[in-house]
């Protein structure tokens, strides 16, 4: 293998290890500005960089150490033409080559360090027409700057915010008090005290699968620069959060129950009427168990955002939304409320969610792989299973907006 050829297998090797290590410095400072834990799907990527640059560091540590050798060999090469030329002491006349061999035969020894070549050279390119890079762009190879610009929020605020429990099975119950015992008090002495009888109903649960696949050609996978494997399977598995998510707003959405409005002047006392109304709602139907969250779509924002800027806690009565904090997942508080948004929603949607009256599940079996050597492809798929379950539609409540 050439000197060039190493340079540039040793360049894009390089670049490729700096690209996963900016792959997941950006997975981590996600990770950090959400103030979160990494998440499955970015810990799965993060594994699969980790192993990729150990992979090419164990390429690039025997090819550095060979082209370290031969430039130490090319320096001492040069040092004795140089020694040689100077005892001769020949100086070059006026140029003119009678083949293309001798030209060539010049090239070479001006690399080593020949002195007469590189006069000689020096005074024929001097009459010589100028080369640019507009002259020969076959040569010049295609700069890809990573990483690949792909505007996905694989996030998952609503799914986050409720919590997510291992999937038991593709299909269970959901055991459920219907009726309650009865205690009262006791009219008499030795009168009989009140009784009733304890009922738990079921709520049936039924696991989707969601996934999706690419077959890919192997010469996309070898020649690909960014790996284009890598580029394939996080994007198959943010399809599949949007996926995931979109199931759980739907659900949420589809069992709500209807609450207050807020009218045409959406006041800062309007906006934290009606959303302790709805807080009063939701406590009353599951009996203050769980967390209190709005959840809101983004153009939602636009509406109680406006009206509850960061300030001290003088007037308005709330810390605020912070618009630096754009992005799905906890925005900010209203009235010690968090407020937490999802591209999930449908526009103008604001709901005031117990997290005690819904429940998702999910088994996520990731990506997989299978080989096809008679056409020579990679199929790749990305699956998981997936639940999201309502216990309680009183405690989902949607106010409406003006």
């Amino acid at each position: 293998m050439s000197s060039r050829a190493t340079d540039t297998l040793l360049a894009r090797l390089a670049g490729e290890v700096e690209e996963r290590q900016t792959m997941m410095d950006g997975l981590v400072e996600s990770a950090q500005r959400e103030k979160r834990d990494l998440t499955e799907q970015e810990m799965e990527l993060v594994t699969r960089a980790r192993d990729r640059i150990q992979e090419l560091e164990g390429q690039m540590g025997p090819l550095a150490e060979a082209r370290e050798i031969a430039s130490k060999s090319g320096d001492r090469l040069a040092q004795i033409a140089r020694f040689i030329q100077e005892r001769e002491g020949e100086k070059p006349r006026e140029v003119e080559y009678r083949s293309a061999g001798a030209y060539v035969m010049d090239r070479w020894q001006a690399g080593l360090g020949h002195q007469t070549a590189v006069q000689r050279l020096d005074l024929y390119h001097r009459a010589a027409a100028h080369q640019t890079t507009g002259d020969n762009p076959g040569l010049i190879p295609e700069a890809i700057l990573g990483p690949v610009i792909n505007f996905v929020d694989a996030s998952r605020p609503l799914v986050t915010v409720l919590g997510v429990r291992q999937l038991p099975a593709g299909s269970w119950q959901r055991p459920r008090v219907t009726q309650h015992t009865q205690v009262g008090e006791q009219t008499s002495e030795k009168s009989e005290l009140v009784s009733r009888k304890m009922v738990i109903g079921k709520i049936p649960v039924n696991a989707v699968t969601y996934g999706g696949y690419v077959n890919v050609s192997r010469q996309n996978i070898d020649w690909s620069q960014p790996a284009i494997m890598d580029i394939i399977i996080g994007d198959l598995a943010a399809q599949y959060a949007l996926e995931t998510e979109q199931a759980a707003a739907t659900d949420l959405l589809d069992n709500a129950t209807s609450g207050p409005t807020i009218g045409a002047n959406p006041t800062p006392e309007a906006i934290l009427g009606a959303m302790w109304a709805a807080a009063g709602a939701a406590f009353a139907a599951t009996q203050g168990q769980g967390r209190l969250v709005a959840v809101c779509s983004p153009d939602a924002l636009g509406v109680i955002g406006q009206v509850f800027p960061p300030l001290p806690p003088t007037s308005p009565p709330t810390s605020g939304l912070q618009p630096g904090d754009f992005g799905s997942g906890v925005m900010g508080q209203v009235g010690g409320i968090p407020v937490v948004m999802s591209a999930a929603l449908p526009d103008s949607t604001l709901l005031l969610v117990s997290t005690a009256a819904a429940e998702v599940y999910e088994d996520r079996i990731g990506a997989l792989q299978v080989v096809e050597p008679s056409v020579l492809g990679v199929q790749v798929a990305y699956a998981g299973y997936f639940a999201v379950v309502t216990i309680e539609d009183g405690a989902v409540i949607q106010v409406t907006l003006p």
